[in-house]
């Protein structure tokens, strides 16, 4: 051997050697800081330590030994070939003529070697692949190779004897005894799991061995599996420990820095660096054949033995190198999607962990709801106006978790093409220099001036982009503000307004994706044509040089202007994605650094100190006001000082990037100073508008302390001698629930205590409702408690604060929504039991005089001051105990809980009537789900949907799109065949080359989806059998020496058309995929909205709202390319099988069993592939549930301290998304591996049969790249069509909710009821109802049965009944949200089931408990249509007092301006009704009918918010009026005031209302009382009181108030002459 190879181990093992030995310190250091990126995030070991720390169990248990008989086989074995080669160098030592000194230092050096291997074993034993041993082996087995190899190529070749038959065996011996070392080595597992890895499902990726790691063989289990099943969740192998979100979150949050770059640079940098350096390595192994195919092409061409052999050297160095190219491939897309799911990982739990520690801004109301709309303005304006803005809201905090991590996540799993694409162009760049000279880059001057076009355009992309995120923050924020009022809005019979308005917002952020999409084709434009101009450039000055463009310089030319014309138009694309992914970057960025709570306030932020635990709870000296967004960081101390000295009576209208904190927010409490008295009760009281909710949350750390202090420091690790934890528990006003039954939801992440739970629900008077639900405690509760009662779901939450084993317990108002009777038990059993002694209670109530003789210690509110404070001795001791009494002594010492009915209907439905079934409960062993698991399609993507979006899109899109692709392709071959006629045209030319252009661009198709098309079909043949007959017409073309400029005309004409073609079916896939995401939406919306409320009751918010984001985004962005993406690779997977059978027919008898093994790998990876993407889009949906949940209710979340538990919660659910997307990936990178192996072997099949040397030269380089563009096509189709297959879920899951249960139609056009349709003069009865039978589904019982009653117009009637009487059911039917089994209603004479919807509910009006405000203006809630004037909208609000007399009747000055900059009616003063809620309004506080409300009226309290929809209901002025409790959340002085307005604005019109509060309906005309769906009682107040055994009469017995109930509902009979 010329080369002595034998030196290579040597020189491995040098290097493991040198490596040991110790380096000075300094060299360490620089040495640390280099490897310093390099180093693994995080390990298996420390992965594995988090998740056994969550399951309490140790994981540093002992590993098992080093199995002994691997360490004897090794070391052994390299023993034995440490003396085979000693004694092979003493030999030749002895045996050979001197000069050998090279061959014997060989062997000793190999023995050398061979002595290491036999140590390392000894000295080090691993568990794991030793990767020092599996590299030297490899060049053993190399060196091995090579000896044998080239003993067999002398004697074939050159004639030398082969070796003696002994050491022919020896060199047999030595090469098999490696292999078995390499076995042994590469069947080693990875690692081993630990002792806290208990789960039975663990991932096999962390614990597999080297081979099938390698290959990626651990993948094929599960691919085998889902090749003939279905795969469900419990299939699919945990994700690896590694990347599970809590062991690398939590890493990720001990770097700290400012910029979130940086910081998931440091956390993915191995990974990243990785891929980026098996990138380059891939990019160079693309031309790895090229290199190695012209010299297997010479040797056929020159036919002698020994170039005949050196070829099939070259063939399989060929193969061996595609085959290690596509591992290197493999490696490095496994390391980009290992980074990709981390991140999304990381940025994912970051936004939730955010979201649990950032003040709640859901009152602040956003400026610029026209934002994105308009052009007008400077630039500079814009650009402000779409940067990233603090103070998030719900809809654009869930778009930040779908769709800006979702983009950033996939940007990064194809980083590659950033910097493989110049580094790509560059190796090209220098083939062609060495091809054409400088020629080659004049072409690049085209570059040089598209280069300011390009930086016009990309600056343009990060205005739209920024523009396009915001409309699509809007769009999501007025969906999700549809979705959770969709009840009221079917009230109103507002669905058309709402469609209107979601689509408008919907055309803005299609009007900004139609501007993005403009332009990325002005992208595309430039960089299509400047390929092919710089070719054409080329060309020409290489021709005006007066060279020759011959055959084999056109074409090898031709090629590497390909090579290059790819990575060329991967840039402007992502350069777009680099925009884009800043974009994101920014916005999550903006709103990781938006302000948080206190340290004390959250319990993330809680430290293990307990300082001042001892102190108690406290305000010392404090003013606070809610949350607002400061104008900046640099006027943030400037605003706070500001904010404490001014006292201006106006309002306040700040600005802050364009967030608005408009009056609503400008409610302080000033000077609070109170110590609550430790483990005693503390009243707290006031009018409506005092602040008492805002007390509350200050307590909490909820509002923004201005100066002073609060003292509630938890501290949830300390127990106190009580057993009580210093933490808080809170039940706020309005109650939050979780999705869970009811018994999750009490212990809220507690440990059951059995005894304890029992005592909480008797106190809570819950036990009568867990007997009457069929389920009990193990009922699931609907989203935010849907199928429970006002009175249900807030006993659910006060039983919640209690059970917690809290210290303080913080209650706002739980007695408003239960009767007298449930208010006094709660009062004895729990408020004075045993459940909360020694606890600091704080109760927000105006049910005082039931209280008070429990409470300790009193404080009583005014306009946000303490207005008085002390013990109850103190208080009574000065004298103002009577005050305090007498404030609430004339009202109803309770209020009767609201039974809604849904708990009722919901029990019906499932069970089919009222009374289940003993049997059935007793067989039945799981509670019923009331919220049913989403479903998913099985099996292949059907054809209706692939209908359902060509459809959408337009057939005739995809008609001219297939023409235009059928042009593409035969241009593409026109370009080819023309270059060959030119090349021939040079008489003195002759073919001695064939083409040599194989080579295939990195970033042409070979990886993820994120570039255009290959619009080639490389290496058309010249000298076909087909086309020689074409040879005869070259002489009639003109000389090319002469005329060079005809043939450069002809192939610019070609080279220009293909372009135009290709830019033109970008054009047409731009114009379908917009009409498609278009329509798609629009039914979507109108199905969705249409549907009934049964289906929105059982349907989970997130789940709808996944549609709307994620499903309608892929819809937007993706699915149209890929489908395009599709149609092309099958069109060139068409062409490569015609060219196949034109260039070389036998090759399909091969390619026949090829494809047959493609087609078996690829069914394998559909449908298991299809299985996974299917579960991934199911479990995308309870993470946007879960999400939505947490940000409505993250004030209970920190005031409860569990954090935490709900963290932890969301970590499974991201788990398991991002298991189901990677191992996605892992079967997608199976199939390319598998499929590389494939063509690696069907071209070396394809060569050695070149080799016979049946075919010519040329005829054998078109074989061979014949089959090269084959198997491609083959892969690019079958991914494209998975690619394609899994988009369509998107479209498929939009389809499945296009065939929704559908409400009856709104407006029947050939039945419309009159305009004055129900008229209050009508003679006859105004309401009939007719034996009125309901059900809920035509299998089940009746909910109610046989309903008969007759109401006149003016009469106001009451309906009462306990829970599941059937009140609501009712009241629903009277608007048809329930159509009757049997029977009828009818309204002023007309049938209701015979009109539409929208003329019978647009004629009613319903005012639900909890009613709903949208986002808008106040003007807007009360007439939504622009049908009242402002001084009638004024008028309302005076009349519901909402506004002061004499604030109504001021002057109106001209030209003021309201709080948006427009000319405004009188500003106006709120009166003292304001809020109990989340927000007030203050007694102060300047609003105007442009007063803008922030989604679902958050800053407006719960009582305001009723107020305005009482305005609402009179603006309308309906002859029928439904009241559901609509006064619940006032002060019972207020509520006097709003039912004698009630009674004189209602007087003429049919009142009927589900009554709550005895006192409200006891001087009405007539009573209705249910009782299990029947009339029991129907007659005047004053009759059914009197009637003994009555159920009112009981109703009014125990509420405490008989006498006084008694005696004006005689008053009333004596007024009306029924005495």
């Amino acid at each position: 051997m010329s080369i002595p190879i034998g030196f290579i181990p040597a020189g491995l093992t040098l290097l493991l050697c040198v490596g040991a030995i110790p380096l000075p310190t300094s060299i360490r250091s620089t040495i640390s800081i280099v490897q310093s990126p390099f180093k693994t995030f995080i390990s298996l070991d420390e992965a594995e330590t988090f998740i056994a720390a969550k399951d309490n169990v140790d994981n540093t248990a002992a590993r098992p030994a080093v199995p002994l008989w691997r360490t004897v086989v090794l070391s052994w074995v390299a023993l034995l070939e440490t003396l085979f080669w000693l004694g092979i160098g003493c030999y030749q030592i002895v045996a050979t003529t001197p000069g050998n000194a090279v061959q014997v230092s060989e062997s000793i050096a190999i023995a050398v070697s061979w002595f290491y291997a036999t140590l390392k074993p000894i000295v080090a034993p691993a568990l794991t692949p030793p990767c020092d041993l599996f590299f030297l082996y490899t060049t053993h087995l190399v060196v091995a190779t090579v000896f044998l190899g080239s003993a067999l190529y002398e004697h074939s070749v050159q004639g030398a004897p082969l070796p003696s038959t002994w050491s022919l065996f020896a060199m047999i011996l030595n090469l098999a005894a490696i292999l078995g070392l390499l076995s042994i080595v590469v069947l080693t597992p990875l690692a081993v799991p630990g002792s806290g890895i208990k789960e039975q499902n663990v991932s096999p990726e962390d614990y597999t061995n080297l081979w099938k790691w390698l290959t990626f063989d651990w993948v094929r289990p599960l691919i085998q599996l889902g090749r003939n099943t279905t795969l469900n969740e419990g299939d699919v192998w945990n994700l690896s420990s590694t990347m599970r979100v809590r062991p690398v979150f939590t890493k990720f949050q001990q770097i700290q820095h400012t910029s979130l770059v940086y910081r998931l640079w440091r956390a993915n940098s191995l990974d990243l660096l990785m891929d980026f350096i098996l990138t380059m390595a891939t990019i160079v192994g693309n031309y790895a054949g090229p290199f190695f195919l012209r010299r297997i092409l010479a040797g056929i061409e020159d036919g002698s033995r020994e170039r005949l052999s050196q070829a099939l050297i070259f063939a399989i160095l060929a193969f061996f190198a595609h085959v290690l190219k596509a591992e290197v491939e493999l490696q490095h897309l496994w390391y980009g999607r290992r980074a990709s799911t981390r991140i999304k990982s990381e940025l994912q739990a970051a936004i939730y962990e955010k979201a649990m520690k950032r003040k709640d801004y859901s009152g602040v109301v956003a400026k610029g709801a026209d934002e994105g709309k308009k052009d007008d303005g400077s630039r500079a304006e814009k650009d402000n106006e779409n940067k990233p803005k603090a103070g998030a809201d719900i809809g654009k905090i869930v778009n930040l978790m779908s769709t800006d991590t979702e983009r950033i996540s996939m940007a990064v799993s194809a980083i590659y093409y950033l910097y493989g694409a110049p580094f790509e162009i560059v190796l090209g760049s220098v083939f062609l220099y060495q091809l054409l000279g400088l020629s080659a880059f004049s072409g690049f001057i085209v570059i040089v001036l598209a280069w300011p076009v390009s930086r016009w355009i990309t600056q343009r992309a990060g205005r739209i982009g920024r523009a396009a995120s915001n409309a699509k923050d809007k769009r999501t924020s007025i969906v999700n503000e549809l979705l959770g009022a969709v009840r009221f809005i079917k009230f109103f019979a507002w669905e058309e307004r709402w469609i209107e308005r979601v689509m408008e917002a919907r055309r803005n952020e299609l009007d900004w994706l139609r501007r993005g999409q403009m332009n990325n084709l002005l992208f595309h434009l430039v960089y299509v044509f400047s390929p092919v101009f710089i070719t054409l450039i080329s060309f020409f000055t290489y021709i005006a040089f007066g060279n020759q463009l011959t055959v084999s310089t056109a074409f090898t030319a031709l090629s590497l202007y390909t090579m290059i014309r790819d990575p060329l138009s991967v840039i402007p694309i992502w350069i777009m994605q680099i925009i884009y992914n800043k974009i994101a970057l920014q916005r999550i960025e903006t709103y990781l650094n938006e302000d948080e709570v206190d340290a004390g306030v959250s319990s993330l932020k809680l430290t293990d100190t307990f300082t001042d635990v001892d102190q108690g709870l406290a305000i010392v000296n404090g003013t606070f006001k809610w949350n607002e967004v400061e104008e900046g960081a640099d006027s943030k101390a400037q605003s706070q000082t500001e904010n404490v000295s001014e006292e201006s009576d106006e309002t306040d209208v700040q600005s802050s990037a364009g967030v608005s904190i408009v009056g609503d927010h400008d409610f302080k409490l000033r000077d609070i100073d109170i110590t609550f008295p430790e483990g005693k009760l503390t009243l707290i009281t006031g009018p409506t508008a005092s602040g008492k909710t805002a007390l509350l949350l200050a307590l909490l750390g909820e509002m923004t302390i201005l100066s002073g202090h609060v003292s509630i420091h938890k501290a949830t690790s300390k127990v106190d001698s009580d057993g009580l934890v210093h933490a808080t528990s809170y039940a706020s006003q309005s109650p939050w629930l979780r999705h869970q039954s009811i018994k999750d939801n009490i212990l809220f992440g507690n440990t059951l205590d059995q005894k304890r739970y029992e005592a909480v629900v008797e106190a809570c008077a819950l036990k009568p409702d867990f007997e009457v639900l069929e389920d009990g405690d193990a009922t699931e509760i609907g989203a935010r408690g849907i199928n429970l009662s006002g009175g249900q779901k807030a006993r659910v939450a006060l039983a919640r604060a209690v059970y917690a084993s809290t210290k303080y317990v913080l209650l706002d108002d739980p007695l408003s929504a239960v009767d007298s009777h449930t208010a006094r038990h709660i009062f004895e059993r729990l408020l004075c039991g045993s459940i909360l002694k020694n606890r600091t209670v704080l109760l927000v109530t105006h049910h005082v005089s039931l209280v008070l003789p429990g409470a300790n210690y009193v404080v009583r509110l005014s306009d946000g001051r303490v207005d008085l404070k002390g013990t109850i001795d103190d208080i009574r001791e000065r004298g103002l105990l009577d005050e305090v009494w007498r404030g609430v002594s004339q009202t109803e010492g309770g209020t009767m809980e609201k039974s809604e009915e849904l708990a009722a209907e919901v029990e019906a439905e499932n069970s089919g009537g009222e009374q289940p079934d003993d049997g059935d409960a007793a067989k039945r062993k799981t509670p019923r789900k009331f919220v049913e698991d989403e479903q998913r399609e099985i099996g292949a993507m059907k054809w209706h949907i692939y209908r359902t979006y060509l459809a959408a899109s337009s057939y005739w899109t995809w008609a001219i799109i297939l023409l235009l692709i059928a042009l593409n392709q035969t241009l593409s071959i026109g370009e080819k065949f023309w270059i060959k006629i030119w090349g021939e045209a040079y008489a003195q030319y002759h073919i001695d080359h064939p083409p040599s252009n194989t080579a295939s661009s990195f970033s042409s198709l070979h990886h993820e989806t994120m570039t255009g098309f290959d619009s080639s079909i490389r290496n058309i043949a010249i000298g076909l059998p087909a086309t020689r007959g074409l040879a005869t017409y070259v002489s009639r073309w003109p000389n090319a020496q002469e005329h060079p400029m005809f043939y450069v005309g002809i192939y610019a004409a070609i080279s220009l058309g293909t372009a135009f073609v290709d830019v033109s079916f970008v054009v047409a896939q731009l114009v379908g995929s917009l009409r498609a995401s278009r329509l798609l939406f629009e039914r979507l919306l109108v199905t969705v909205v249409r549907s009934t409320m049964r289906w929105h009751d059982v349907t989970p918010q997130g789940r709808i709202l996944n549609r709307f984001t994620k499903d309608m985004d892929t819809v937007d962005s993706s699915l149209s390319l890929s489908m395009l993406q599709m149609t092309t690779a099958l069109g060139g997977f068409l062409a490569a099988v015609l060219a196949v059978t034109i260039i070389f027919p036998l090759f399909l008898l091969p390619a026949a069993v090829i494809g047959f093994i493609y087609f078996y790998l690829a069914i394998g990876y559909l449908n298991t592939g299809r299985d996974l993407r299917r579960i991934e889009s199911n479990s995308r949906s309870p993470i946007f549930s879960g999400f939505q949940e947490l940000l409505e209710g993250v004030v209970v979340v920190r005031a409860f301290s569990v954090e935490k538990k709900l963290l932890q919660e969301f970590f499974e659910k991201i788990d398991l998304n991002s298991n189901m997307s990677y191992m996605f990936w892992m079967t997608n990178r199976w199939l390319s591996f598998n499929f590389d192996l494939l063509g690696a072997s069907a071209v070396f099949a394809t060569t050695l049969l070149s080799l016979t040397q049946y075919v010519s030269a040329g005829v054998a380089g078109l074989c061979i790249t014949s089959a090269m563009t084959f198997s491609d096509r083959i892969y690019y189709a079958c991914r494209y069509w998975t690619g394609l297959e899994l988009n369509l879920n998107s479209v498929e899951r939009v389809v499945e909710y296009l065939d929704l249960p559908q409400e009856p139609p709104a407006i029947i056009d050939f039945n419309r009821p009159p305009a004055y349709w129900p008229s209050s003069s009508t003679t006859g009865a105004m309401l009939s109802v007719e034996d009125l039978v309901i059900k809920y589904a035509p299998d089940l019982l009746p909910v109610l049965h046989g309903i008969s009653f007759s109401l006149k117009p003016g009469e106001r009637v009451g309906l009462l009944g306990r829970t599941g009487s059937g009140k609501s059911t009712l009241a629903m039917s009277l608007l048809r949200f329930v159509d009757p089994a049997a029977g009828r209603i009818i309204i002023d004479g007309i049938d209701i089931s015979t009109i539409g919807l929208h003329d019978l509910r647009s004629r009613i009006t319903f005012i639900p408990q909890d009613a709903a405000l949208f986002s808008g203006t106040l003007r807007e809630n009360l007439d939504p249509f622009n049908e009242h004037t402002d001084e009638e909208c004024l008028d309302v609000l005076r009349r519901v007092h909402m506004i002061t007399e004499s604030t109504y009747n001021s002057p109106i000055p001209s030209g003021r301006h309201s709080i948006d900059g427009t000319e405004s009616e009188t500003p106006v003063v709120l009166a003292e009704i304001s809020s109990d809620g989340t927000t007030l309004v203050d007694a102060r506080t300047i609003v105007t009918l442009q007063t803008p409300v922030s989604p679902a009226g958050a800053n407006f309290s719960q009582g305001q918010r009723q107020l305005v929809a009482l305005a609402r209901a009179m603006l309308r002025r309906s002859s029928i009026i439904i009241l559901d409790e609509a006064t619940s959340s006032i002060d019972f002085e207020t509520d006097a005031k709003i039912q004698r307005t009630i009674r004189e604005e209602f007087g003429g019109s049919l009142l009927l209302t589900i009554a709550h509060r005895l006192r409200t309906v006891i001087d009405y005309d007539r009573l209705i009382v249910l009782d299990e769906g029947r009339i029991v009682e129907f007659d005047t107040p004053y009759t059914l009181i009197g009637k003994e055994d009555g159920i009112f009469r009981h109703m009014c017995l125990r509420s405490g108030m008989f006498a006084e109930l008694e005696g004006i509902a005689r008053v009333k009979a004596e007024q009306t002459g029924n005495a």
